[in-house]
């Protein structure tokens, strides 16, 4: 097999570690991570944000066995703190832990994420930024007579001084949402979190807080990281993903989102992993404590749930496969 350009290098990995369902998804994040990728070179790191006035609760993981078992696959905890966001936007965790890593390469990618393949297939140019494109068309929701998909992001780039002509997908068509710049934020990468995670978090609070006349009628809540993404990708000369980066929400990394998700229309290769992480020994003994692992994955209605799906033809809207598991008593997260 030819070599990919770029793939090899080192680079470390952030994730979000917090109480509740997190912290067992980030047990099976480090596992799969240490067993596709025995001899990874960069670091792990869970980013943990620390209790304080933007938290009515400690969001830290209390949790003495996940804690261990997490420093025994080899993850370091992160320790931030939120300055801007925090419970009444806990997305914005992915945005304000970026400054806290040491500043390196690295790649960001959601808790709620399986390795499935070895990262040294994966052609990383950290210089030009990217993000995922599995993603549907969710942010912005169209008035009848209200601003289009083209006034309402060439806005945000003005906003921030920003050219916007080359980012759109000439290959669609005009006031379709595919041919705007928009990404999953289940994984990203930069050269420097320093400077990345700066712009990013200047740019989701100016959109927050004062958001250009276009967006008016916009609901920001829960796409506040997926409006700012493009901009600041753009603007550190990045955009789309290009072949090398396959890999990713590919052979290599399942942004699953849930158990149910991944045993409706993941690949079987991405399920034997799954299941071959989870019963290894001391990974098990923590993930049963969580019902969505000890429902979908060791009783296993993950399998039943499966038999539902046709693979080679699901429904284009993941809500339609959300509703179908819901109906038949398969919905855990």
């Amino acid at each position: 097999m030819a070599k990919v350009p770029g793939a090899g290098q080192s680079f470390n990995i952030l994730a979000i570690m917090q109480a509740g369902r997190l912290q067992y998804e980030a047990v099976l994040l480090a596992a799969s991570l240490r067993h596709c990728n025995p001899g990874f070179r960069g670091q792990l790191f869970l980013a943990e944000p620390q209790p304080g006035p933007r938290w009515q609760e400690d969001p830290r993981v209390t949790n003495s066995a996940v804690r261990e078992l997490l420093a025994e696959l080899g993850a370091v905890f992160l320790p931030f703190e939120n300055k801007v966001f925090g419970q009444s936007y806990p997305y914005g965790n992915k945005i304000e832990a970026l400054t806290a890593l040491p500043d390196e390469p690295f790649l960001f990618l959601d808790t709620d994420t399986l390795i499935t393949g070895s990262f040294d297939t994966v052609g990383f140019d950290f210089t030009r930024p990217s993000a995922s494109m599995r993603r549907e068309g969710t942010w912005p929701e169209l008035e009848l007579y209200g601003p289009g998909y083209a006034a309402t992001w060439k806005s945000l780039y003005d906003r921030f001084g920003l050219e916007f002509g080359s980012t759109l997908d000439l290959s669609q068509p005009d006031e379709y949402w595919q041919r705007y710049l928009y990404f999953n934020a289940g994984w990203f990468f930069h050269q420097s979190p320093q400077a990345f995670g700066q712009r990013f978090l200047d740019y989701a609070r100016e959109i927050r807080d004062n958001r250009p006349d276009a967006l008016v009628c916009q609901t920001l809540d829960p796409w506040l990281d997926q409006i700012a993404l493009p901009l600041v990708i753009h603007s550190f000369g990045g955009g789309r993903p290009g072949p090398e980066l396959a890999g990713l929400d590919g052979d290599v990394t399942c942004h699953y989102r849930t158990l149910p998700l991944l045993y409706a229309r993941e690949s079987d290769h991405a399920v034997a992993v799954l299941e071959e992480v989870c019963n290894q020994k001391p990974v098990k003994k923590v993930l049963r404590e969580y019902e969505a692992f000890r429902r979908m994955v060791f009783q296993p209605k993950g399998r039943k749930a499966r038999a539902l799906f046709d693979r080679s033809d699901l429904p284009h809207r993941e809500h339609v496969i959300r509703n179908t598991l819901k109906r038949n008593g398969f919905w855990y997260r």
